[in-house]
């Protein structure tokens, strides 16, 4: 049994597709660093080698009450544009990335880390799983936050860096740069491929 997970964050329609209630502030940077593409390829690679598949999308209840009543910060904005209501397209994985059924998806989260309102950590230590690659939305925001925390959870950590995507290349290229390297092994998918 492997002992890595990939688990990949957000990967739902209001980031991804056309039409998504916040596509249109990650587009330019998806299409710049073509990071669906290889994680579609990245995610039949790694199922080749037995990783486990975990996908940790975000999801509310209609009228956020999940949320302070003015939340602030990148939450305010999940409120305003009324992104990832729980049941709808917008919070569904994206169809070219459909779970199967040996992927687990994870529920629960309503915040910025992984873990924090979820079973990652419990489904994780269940499946053996000691080293976590790392993708999704957004590079600077929940993917750092889940690799801080699983860094001082003491998994080995890996970021994927052409398989993460943020609002602009200024933010994805610091992040990758400066803060990645303080809690993770940041490498291409297929650097991490290769690690198998």
């Amino acid at each position: 049994m492997s002992q890595t997970a990939l688990v990949l964050i957000e990967f739902q329609n209001d980031f991804v597709s056309e039409g998504g209630a916040l596509h249109d502030g990650v587009k330019a940077e998806i299409a710049r660093t073509g990071m669906i593409d290889r994680t579609i390829a990245l995610v039949k690679a790694a199922r080749a080698k037995g990783v486990k598949i975990v996908w940790v999308p975000i999801e509310f209840a209609k009228g956020y009450p999940e949320l302070a009543s003015a939340p602030y910060g990148i939450l305010a904005g999940v409120k305003a544009t009324q992104a990832f209501q729980k049941g709808e397209w917008g919070a569904e994985i994206i169809e070219a990335l459909s779970p199967e059924s040996d992927d687990i998806v994870i529920s629960g989260k309503r915040g910025l880390c992984s873990f924090a309102s979820t079973n990652l950590d419990f489904v994780l230590r269940h499946n053996g799983i000691t080293h976590v690659a790392l993708g999704g939305f957004l590079t600077d925001c929940c993917v750092e936050s889940t690799m801080r925390t699983a860094y001082e959870l003491g998994y080995d950590v890996v970021t994927l860096t052409d398989c993460t995507a943020t609002l602009s290349q200024a933010q994805h290229e610091g992040a990758i740069h400066y803060t990645y390297p303080m809690f993770s092994r940041p490498m291409t998918s297929e650097a991490f491929l290769d690690t198998l």
